[in-house]
């Protein structure tokens, strides 16, 4: 048997996978309290759905990950406090955050999200890690197609410029 065998559990975090969960940890609290924010903007109801959808995916997320790090003694990045409820006809137009530009934001935030949890993956050498930051990935990976579908739905995807490649017979 070697030094880490057995029940992953019961073997020591190392800091590659103490960073990637603190970390993704305190990303996950911000967007929480990001996604109440623009909550607060958000005028279309089916992006109010998704932004409630993506704030318990991130309350989720940090319960999960606070019990593995608590359970291994590391402490605790900070937590924002909640945000207050307003009505979007209080908030100046100039001043409020616009439907696409939320989406677009929060398209970003879940990119960002997929490429933490697999690098997250990549160096973990706990079993049990690996698969939590993969469960993590499956879902935001499904909270990201139903945000695509909605950009593509409303027009608010701008695409980069596409390429035809219109290759002539020779």
């Amino acid at each position: 048997m070697g030094i880490l065998s057995g029940n992953p559990q019961n073997e020591p975090m190392h800091y590659g996978e103490v960073f990637a969960s603190w970390s993704f940890l305190l990303a996950s609290k911000g967007m929480v309290a990001a996604y109440q924010t623009k909550l607060n903007h958000a005028g279309d109801e089916d992006l109010q759905k998704l932004l409630v959808e993506a704030k318990e995916q991130c309350q989720q997320e940090a319960k999960q990950i606070e019990t593995l790090l608590k359970e291994n003694g590391i402490g605790l990045p900070p937590t924002p406090p909640e945000r207050p409820n307003a009505r979007i006809e209080d908030i100046p137009v100039g001043a409020r955050f616009q439907d696409n530009e939320i989406a677009t934001a929060l398209s970003a935030d879940i990119a960002a999200g997929l490429v933490a949890c697999s690098q997250a993956i990549g160096q973990c050498i706990r079993e049990d890690i690996a698969m939590m930051f993969g469960q993590l990935h499956m879902q935001k990976a499904t909270l990201g197609g139903k945000v695509l579908k909605l950009n593509k739905e409303k027009g608010w995807l701008i695409p980069p410029p596409l390429h035809f490649n219109k290759a002539e017979d020779c």
